[in-house]
Order: structure tokens, then C-alpha cells, then sequence
């Protein structure tokens, strides 16, 4: 055991403790929580490989959707990615301030707007997919190629 210094809450006389291991009980034992803490790789490792590009992981999967299905609506991109509306619309927001996404008035309803990706967007979006698939092998390196390969096997089920 390693020892800690601690400082009272006036400041004053430093308190020596034994440091210890954190034991986490049942939570080692709970899928969410495990999910929950590669999520958090996952994203911080993401964030990290694409900080060039200044891309977060929702706008990335917003572009690639848009990219794959020119035309949707707001609502089925929300729907398909459990996006928030509101949340959505502050999002397209962002990404057609920088160009990359454009919202037209839809052909066949009034009240929605058809989404397409700008000819800028569809270049970032190229180079986004590259950084992304950076990122994947980062992954692989740290789960194994084989565990990612299962891993996505189990949780397309939720997808």
C-alpha cells in the first residue's frame, strides 16, 4: 500500500493515509457498467484521432447517415441515429454553418426538410472516414481484431 497525504479542510496539518485499490463489488460483474467505461475509451479515443478535424462522434455519424441515404428527413435521421429533435436541429445547425450539410424543403412534405451533404461536406466527410477507420484500429489493437470482430457481432443487436 501506498501512502496519501491529505489536507484538512482548513488547511492545515497534512493527514498521511494508506492509498488503496478502489474495489468496485458487484460492478465488475454488470455489462452496463463495462459498456459504459469503453464508451468512454471509445469516445475519448475518437475525439482524440479526429481532433484534427474538429469532428465530434454525432456529427460524424449524422454526416455518414446523410451520406448514405441523400434526401432523409431531420425526423429519420433522429429516429434512426436515437437522436433528440431538438438536439438534431442544433446539430445540423453546426454542420451547415461549416458547410458540410444542407437542408432543402422536401419534395414530397411541406413541414420536413430533405438533407443532403454539401460537395464540401462529402470531402470532409472522405477524410473523416479515414481518421475513423484510424480510430478502429486503435480499437483492435486494444480489444484484439478478433474480440472487435464479436463485439460488433453482439451489439448489432441493439442497432
Amino acid at each position: 500500500m501506498r501512502r496519501s497525504t491529505l489536507r484538512t479542510a482548513n488547511g492545515g496539518a497534512d493527514i498521511a493515509t494508506p492509498e488503496r485499490e478502489i474495489g468496485l463489488d458487484a460492478l465488475a460483474g454488470h455489462a452496463g457498467y463495462a459498456v459504459r467505461r469503453f464508451q468512454l475509451w471509445i469516445f475519448q479515443d475518437f475525439i482524440k484521432t479526429l481532433a484534427e478535424a474538429d469532428i465530434r462522434p454525432t456529427q460524424y455519424s449524422v454526416m455518414t447517415v446523410i451520406g448514405a441515404n441523400p434526401g432523409l428527413s431531420q425526423m429519420a435521421v433522429a429516429k434512426r441515429l436515437g437522436i433528440e429533435r431538438a438536439r438534431l436541429v442544433h446539430l445540423l445547425d453546426s454542420l451547415e454553418r461549416r458547410n458540410f450539410v444542407s437542408r432543402s424543403a422536401s419534395a414530397t412534405d411541406r413541414r420536413s426538410h430533405a438533407l443532403h451533404l454539401t460537395a464540401r461536406g462529402k470531402a470532409a466527410l472522405a477524410q473523416f472516414k479515414r481518421l475513423a477507420a484510424e480510430h478502429e484500429r486503435h480499437v483492435a489493437e486494444k480489444i484484439g481484431k478478433e474480440n472487435r470482430e464479436r463485439l460488433l457481432q453482439i451489439l448489432a443487436r441493439f442497432t
